[in-house]
C-alpha cells in the first residue's frame, strides 16, 4: 500500500474513532457507487451524517480542509442522495460534515470536525 493510502486509511480510522467517542455510531465506511465514495456515514440521535475526511501528515501543503472544494462538497451531496435512495434511512435530518486529520509520522494526531459544511 502506498504511503498516501496508508496515511488516508489512518486518518479515516482516527476520524471514525473521534466520531464514536463523540457519541456517533458509524453506519458505514468507504461506501462506493459509480459517482464516487463517501468516507464515513454516521448517525447520532435522529441525524444521519455523511463525512468527508481529509488527512495530511503536516501543514506544509496547507490545512486538510483546504482540499475540500465546492466541487467535492457538491459531489458529496450527490453521493449522500444516492446512498439514501439505496438504503432508505429513517433519520429525520441529514447533514454533511468534514473532518480534518493532521497525523505526523511521530507525535499525536489532531482531529477537527466541521458540522454542516454544505
Amino acid at each position: 500500500m502506498a504511503r498516501t493510502d496508508e496515511l488516508g486509511r489512518r486518518g479515516e480510522d482516527l476520524a471514525a474513532r473521534f466520531l464514536e467517542d463523540a457519541g456517533y455510531r458509524v453506519v458505514e465506511r468507504n461506501w462506493r457507487c459509480r459517482q464516487g465514495e463517501i468516507d464515513i456515514i454516521a448517525s447520532k440521535e435522529d441525524t444521519l451524517v455523511f463525512v468527508e475526511v481529509k488527512t495530511r501528515s503536516g501543514l506544509a501543503f496547507g490545512h486538510p480542509f483546504e482540499a475540500i472544494t465546492a466541487t467535492k462538497l457538491a459531489r458529496l451531496r450527490v453521493l449522500a442522495a444516492a446512498w439514501c435512495a439505496e438504503h432508505h434511512p429513517r433519520a429525520s435530518r441529514i447533514r454533511l460534515d468534514a473532518i480534518a486529520v493532521v497525523a505526523p509520522r511521530t507525535g499525536p494526531a489532531s482531529v477537527e470536525h466541521l458540522l454542516g459544511v454544505f
